[in-house]
């Protein structure tokens, strides 16, 4: 039977009490206490022989090998090594041994790499240890060792998660070497490195673990971004400084902070969750506060720029909200930061708009439209206010230009089907003066109409580009309203942004820009139009609503601030309008339009100015001679070029080109009427080619609607609306006009007659209001009873004309069952008058 004998243990450290502060090197070199050295743990023994004598030796290879070979083979013996491997460096730390613990750091390094285990977490603690010491010293190269190795460690991808480790105190100690301050420039640089790195490191390895959601919170969050932007920032301003742009410091990001700190950054942002998010942003917008970055604002736009690059697509309304928020609080701030957060926000949004979705899109334009009203009223206060400087005004006009520029943007990148709801929301918020409005202070309707612009220059930029499928839905009747209502207004600007708003909407194949001005065109055909057949749509919402745009444009042309801007505008409506809208029926109403406003220069009810006048025929000139050549119709271009000849000769100031304030007549009644277009000459020449010309012989005639209440402009005239010859006469373009006298009993037939107007217009309210509520019995019954007298009526029309005409040979009767004849005398029976001779 065997005996065992019990073999003492191989690491009686309870017995053997070693004293730390011994050095066996020399000792064991020489055999001297060999016994000792022999009783010692084998681990021991493998991590002393790693350790050379001279420590510029450095680590002893074969001795290395021989330790990882061991760490592998026992991997239950790799915290002991740990803690016996930071036992000699923190030894080595405090005698200022720095070789030995540049090897001890190797050692560790490789171990880690080395070891692939489940044991390797008490490793990893022991190697963590080391690290904080090395980063506690205040030696710069033991704090870039440190950072080194972390950053080794970072990289390595575990098999178990961690459940206790922290990396509070790395986070701080990397942060603070962000900003380090030495005054040596090149060890400040490599410190700062290190700190950025170390901080990559804890990203790499904190973001992909889900138990250290920690790195997220607000005190990590407010160490780490505000140290990588500290870098990207301050290099920045050291390189421009000390050399040309291009110049860079080092290609190598490797050796550039603000390089290595923006792709950190990058890193960092590119991997925050959606939870995460405002966590993240939120110490950018405080780091920019504390550092004044707002103004100006370069590196804020380019912080921004690289923040909505990195981070995921959904999640760019987080960001957007930020700045939102951001803004809202510093509403109160001076114009130029205000101006610079906006600024901001214009370059995200113009990154995030075609991902944009849901409410943040109506936030972002509620947000912005109240601080634009905000700084409208900001700049009317210092107007009124004594010590108001004429600075602080020119940057709250930096600020308004700023958010309508955000807008625009903004708008312009958006999908056709968000863009037509911000229109109308845009649309909602133009205040529109109506005729109670006109008692208001000279401060309250300068603040209108400021906003007016404002609001009206935004909705510009954000119907730059917008092409609707249909014209009905580009003009839905709840916009077309209030924007044809700003049109009549007195201000010639507000007018002008009204045309170039429907020039937007309307044009839908880009044609406006090959119209360069009020002209004559010689060749149409020249200008390649792009156009397309008119839907049902089209010519559906002509019907409805064509009478609103005649009607602005020809109100339009009365105006007498009008300049050369104003009526270019006019001339190229019209020209869309025709492209894109024009049928058979609105080439016709497009012609009544044009002589009507020629008409308005011929007679000049208004008072006129004669350049008004003059802007006007040449606006008519230039715009049938457009007609003629889309319409192709030979007779119609032959009266137009004759017209325009006879001009040239002996009215030059009556066609575009000619047209100047300097060169104009005393009065145009002396003219004669070969240089004018005559509606006789033009409905014969479309009649000869199919058109329907019946309606234009009825001069037009602008309809008064709603809107009047909202015009500026009230008079007698314009109240009591003296209109002879609506429908029933035709105007003779070659008889001298007679102009009737104004009596008494002229305003009172036509106060009668427009009594008459509201009395039938009240007729049809109720028959629409009956129609409307009655119930569908009492409606049908109506019906009924007139469709029965109408029957009848009918009936006793056939009765009579489909009697046969009475006979000599009299007609046959039947009556109680006896028929009888009745004879009629030839005496008394009626003959046609051609039969009589």
């Amino acid at each position: 039977m065997r005996r065992y004998i019990q073999v003492p243990r191989a690491e009686p450290e309870q017995v053997y009490r070693f004293n730390t502060g011994w050095e066996p090197r020399p000792l064991l070199s020489c055999g001297v206490c060999g016994c000792c050295g022999a009783l010692r743990p084998r681990y021991k023994r493998l991590v002393d022989n790693i350790f050379p004598e001279d420590p510029k030796d450095g680590l002893v290879k074969a001795d290395m090998e021989k330790l990882t070979f061991y760490a592998v083979s026992a991997p239950d013996k790799l915290d002991r090594i740990g803690k016996y491997l930071a036992e000699r460096l923190s030894r080595d730390v405090i005698r200022h041994r720095y070789g030995y613990v540049f090897i001890a750091m190797e050692a560790l390094d490789q171990l880690l790499m080395a070891c692939h285990s489940q044991s390797i977490n008490l490793f990893v603690e022991s190697f963590l240890q080391m690290v904080a010491k090395l980063l506690e010293s205040g030696e710069p190269e033991l704090q870039i060792l440190g950072s080194n190795s972390f950053v080794k460690f970072a990289n390595i991808e575990e098999d178990t998660a961690s459940y206790h480790r922290r990396y509070d105190f790395f986070v701080s100690r990397f942060s603070a070497m962000c900003h380090s301050a030495i005054d040596d420039l090149d060890t400040k640089t490599k410190i700062r490195i290190a700190g950025i790195k170390g901080i990559q490191g804890v990203v790499r390895k904190t973001v992909n673990d889900e138990l250290q959601t920690i790195i997220w919170e607000p005190q990590h969050m407010d160490k780490i971004v505000p140290s990588l932007l500290f870098n990207m920032q301050t290099t920045d301003e050291l390189n421009s400084k000390n050399n040309p742009p291009s110049l860079p410091r080092s290609a190598d990001k490797d050796e550039n902070p603000a390089t290595l700190a923006e792709s950190c950054f990058r890193e960092l942002l590119g991997r925050a969750a959606y939870g995460n998010m405002n966590n993240a942003i939120r110490p950018v917008l405080v780091h920019l506060d504390n550092h004044q970055l707002w103004d100006p604002n370069a590196f804020a736009v380019s912080c921004f720029k690289i923040t909505m690059y990195s981070i995921q697509a959904q999640h760019s309304h987080h960001v957007i909200q930020q700045i939102l928020r951001h803004l809202d609080t510093h509403n109160k701030d001076s114009p130029r930061v205000r101006a610079g957060i906006v600024q901001v926000l214009l370059e995200t949004i113009t990154i995030a708009a075609k991902g944009s979705v849901g409410p943040t899109v109506l936030e972002v334009f509620n947000t912005l439209l109240k601080h634009l009203r905000l700084s409208v009223d900001f700049e009317l206060s210092n107007l009124l206010a004594s010590s108001g400087a004429l600075s602080t005004n020119n940057d709250e006009k930096v600020v308004q230009d700023a958010i309508i520029q955000t807008i625009g943007s903004f708008g312009s990148n958006l999908p056709d089907y968000q863009r037509s709801e911000i229109i109308m929301f845009i649309m909602g918020k133009v205040p529109i003066s109506d005729a109670g409005a006109l008692e208001l202070s000279h401060s309250g309707d300068r603040g209108t109409r400021t906003i007016q612009v404002k609001l009206l220059r935004s909705l510009l930029m954000v119907t730059s580009g917008y092409k609707a499928k249909s014209i009905a839905a580009a003009l839905p009747s709840p916009f077309l309203e209030p924007i044809l209502s700003v049109s009549l207004m007195e201000d010639s600007e507000l007018r002008l942004l009204v045309l170039h708003i429907l020039h937007n909407l309307i044009d839908r194949h880009e044609n406006k820009a090959k119209f360069k001005g009020m002209r004559i065109i010689p060749d149409v055909s020249a200008l390649k139009i792009k156009r397309d057949k008119s839907s049902k749509q089209d010519i559906s919402f002509m019907k409805k609503q064509g009478q609103q745009l005649y009607r602005y444009i020809y109100v339009g042309c009365k105006e007498e601030d009008n300049d050369q801007k104003n009526f270019e505008s006019l001339f190229i409506a019209l020209l869309l309008v025709t492209i894109e809208l024009a049928n058979d029926e609105v080439i016709i109403d497009l012609i009544r339009l044009a002589l009507a406003i020629q008409e308005l220069a011929l007679t000049n009810e208004d008072n006129l100015p004669t350049y008004n006048r003059c802007a006007i025929q040449a606006l008519v000139a230039g715009y049938l001679s457009f007609l003629s050549q889309m319409i192709a119709v030979p007779a119609f271009c032959q009266h137009v070029n004759k017209v325009i000849e006879v001009r040239s000769k002996e009215a030059p100031y009556l066609l575009p080109e000619n047209l100047s304030r300097e060169k104009l007549p005393k009065s145009l009644e002396t003219q004669d009427k070969s240089c004018f277009f005559s509606q006789n000459k033009i409905a014969d020449a479309l009649a000869g080619s199919g058109y329907s010309v019946d309606r234009l012989s009825v001069p037009y005639v602008p309809q008064p609607t709603d809107e009047d209440r909202l015009s500026r402009r009230k008079s007698i005239v314009d109240t009591v609306s003296i209109q002879v010859d609506l429908l029933g006469v035709n105007v003779q373009q070659d008889k001298a006009k007679i102009v009737e006298e104004i009596t008494f009993e002229t305003l009172k037939k036509a106060i009668d007659s427009q009594n008459l107007e509201e009395q039938e217009r009240e007729k049809r309210r109720q028959i629409i209001e009956k129609f409307q509520k009655a119930p569908f019995e009492e409606i049908a019954a109506q019906c009924e009873s007139k469709s029965n007298l109408l029957h009848d009526k009918l009936a006793e029309i056939f009765e009579l004309t489909i009697r046969p005409p009475p006979s000599p040979s009299g007609s046959m009767s039947v009556t109680a069952g006896h028929v009888q004849y009745h004879s009629i005398p030839v005496y008394e029976m009626k003959f046609p008058d051609l039969c009589v001779y």
